[in-house]
């Protein structure tokens, strides 16, 4: 049996105001088109659902029963549509995101702040993932989306959009004051412990790729799991290491660490966005997106 909703919704605003007028003007109807409805509905349902009386209505056990039920779905759907208006307002939601270590630091938690300022009622989940490991959490639906540095293989599927280029250096200890004063060739670091990112990692492809480009043998004698890490160790004396500018400023400026001149001019890399074009996003995510976007669009003017 098919009974247009609105008749049910009609007969929940009567059965909780057990009065067709108040109902009506709930409803913005008048009391004849209530009553029409409800007559309709109980010859469709084959049963008596209201007494009438001049003081109002009062349900019958069957209308007991099916108020039961009906008042239950509608606060259930009365709940939805407040949650999907409060969405579509921007007061309430949740954004995922997948982001490198390099990206969150230099850039997306810079973006993240304004953001967060602007709609206080989003909830944020930042995942920290190498950058193949974030292209595959937007593969496979697990983010909204990923911020990643350079080199990025994202395949077909994914968009790819560059947010903000940024540049490396090579820094040392203290120790390494001596070095400072000159110009290294990539070919010397041969001779001086080496700090870099695991194997595997797209910072430690990219770096390998440079070497080769310039006849360069890259044998790092420390592994770091991060880029902080890195730089702990680099304020250790323990080696050189190549870093992001923006995250070394800090403890170049406190000559915690030094940079060193080299020959060879070092790629500039970039931090991107990932996403999945053909994958639906909810308001919040769209509009953060957008932000991202709109920002990288005034950057390039």
């Amino acid at each position: 049996m098919y009974v247009d909703w609105d008749y049910y919704k009609i007969f929940y605003y009567v059965a909780k105001y057990q009065n067709f007028t108040k109902a009506a003007r709930v409803l913005g109807s008048n009391q004849p088109n209530i009553t029409h409805t409800m007559n309709k509905l109980e010859d469709q349902l084959h049963c008596v659902l209201f007494i009438r009386s001049n003081r109002g209505v009062t349900l019958t056990p069957e209308g007991e029963n099916l108020y039961a039920r009906i008042s239950s779905a509608a606060v259930q759907i009365q709940d939805a549509e407040e949650e999907l208006s409060a969405s579509a307002s921007l007061s309430h939601g949740a954004i995922s995101i997948s982001a490198t270590e390099t990206a969150l630091n230099i850039y997306l938690s810079e973006q993240l702040r304004g953001f967060h300022a602007q709609y206080p009622g989003i909830r944020l989940r930042i995942t920290n993932h190498s950058t193949l490991q974030a292209v595959q959490a937007v593969k496979n639906g697990e983010v909204d989306f990923a911020v990643v540095t350079t080199p990025a293989e994202t395949g077909s599927d994914l968009k790819r959009v560059a947010l903000m280029p940024f540049n490396e250096i090579l820094v040392g200890g203290p120790s390494f004051a001596e070095l400072a004063g000159r110009t290294l060739a990539l070919q010397e670091l041969i001779a001086y412990p080496l700090i870099m990112l695991e194997n595997g990692s797209m910072s430690r492809i990219f770096y390998r790729q440079f070497f080769l480009e310039h006849n360069a043998e890259l044998k790092p004698d420390i592994e770091a799991g991060t880029t902080d890490q890195m730089l702990t160790l680099v304020r250790s004396d323990l080696g050189l290491a190549f870093v992001p500018e923006p995250m070394a400023r800090g403890n170049l400026h406190r000559k915690r660490i030094l940079q060193m001149n080299l020959q060879e001019a070092i790629p500039s890399r970039s931090v991107c966005l990932v996403y999945d074009p053909r994958r639906p996003l909810n308001t919040a995510a769209r509009e953060f997106r957008h932000q991202l976007l709109e920002s990288a669009k005034n950057k390039q003017k």
